[in-house]
């Protein structure tokens, strides 16, 4: 696909996703008209956009595969209506009877899905006060990094705790992605730790955008979720951002400032592969020539 040079508005939609995946299609389906109206052509949503839901016996009677998903063919519908570029941060899709996809969807102006990125990395983690994960009981892992061109940037593909990892983003960057997505869930706990630090981080090191749609507040499962969806632009500054409650936000991003952050510091020209030395194990014993036996 060719790229044009110019600027475009972008909308990140924050959401309260409950265990519905009705309510949360017509929530969703409010934040991005509301985007659209005001002039988007790209839109993204959050992590877990149609449910969130922790008991498995629930997630797997409300998720359906992705030919049936009745989320999936609402948004591409919006996507015709509103002639925009909506991608959607994940949906929780099965993939068989025993595991679900943590799957991202990007929609082109026609309703046609351009790309698809099941999550890498699962959250499977133990956080202080007994707040506990393993994404990996119910979701299948991916196992390949995503790109995707649209008609301003090469756009790369991840969600949520995939920000942790570095040696993903610097990937991409290395394979010209200009605009680094995280849709996420991040807890209020870890948020409140390390969500801003790690989100630029993302953008400073590879010299790129970073667009990141977050779950924000008290959710009907009992989760609570950090928000603060953020833009991010390739030197690091934060563009815009949100609270935790629900709502849209609009940024305009200027492709042409990756190169200008990238010229500046060249860090993916000067990137070299290396070798790991490890430290020689010492013998268990030394016996030095002329010592007592």
């Amino acid at each position: 696909m060719t790229r044009s040079n110019g600027t475009f508005r972008a909308g990140l939609i924050q959401m309260r996703s409950r265990r519905s995946p009705q309510t949360n299609l017509d929530d969703a389906s409010a934040l991005i008209r509301e985007a659209a109206a005001g002039g988007a052509l790209y839109v993204q949503t959050p992590e877990m956009t149609n449910i969130m839901e922790l008991s498995r016996e629930k997630l797997f009677a409300a998720i359906a595969p992705e030919e049936n998903d009745i989320c999936l063919a609402r948004f591409r519908e919006l996507a015709r209506q509103h002639k925009l570029y909506l991608h959607i941060g994940s949906l929780a899709i099965r993939v068989s009877a025993e595991k679900a996809a943590n799957r991202s969807f990007v929609i082109d102006p026609r309703g046609e899905i351009v790309a698809r990125y099941d999550k890498i990395h699962m959250f499977d983690v133990d956080l202080a006060g007994g707040e506990s994960y393993r994404e990996s009981n119910n979701f299948r892992p991916g196992e390949s990094a995503v790109l995707v061109d649209l008609p301003w940037a090469r756009f790369g593909l991840t969600i949520c705790y995939d920000l942790r990892f570095p040696a993903l983003y610097r990937a991409l960057a290395e394979a010209g992605a200009t605009v680094l997505t995280i849709p996420a869930a991040f807890t209020r706990q870890t948020g409140e730790a390390h969500w801003h630090t790690l989100v630029r981080a993302r953008a400073i090191e590879n010299g790129s955008f970073v667009l990141a749609a977050a779950q924000g507040g008290a959710h009907e499962n009992g989760r609570e979720t950090f928000g603060h969806s953020l833009a991010v632009d390739p030197w690091g500054r934060i563009i815009g951002e949100l609270g935790t409650e629900p709502g849209v936000m609009l940024v305009e991003i200027d492709p042409a400032e990756v190169a200008a952050a990238r010229g500046k510091v060249p860090s993916l020209q000067h990137g070299r592969r290396f070798d790991i030395i490890e430290p020689l194990a010492e013998p268990a014993h030394l016996h030095v020539v002329g010592d007592p036996a």
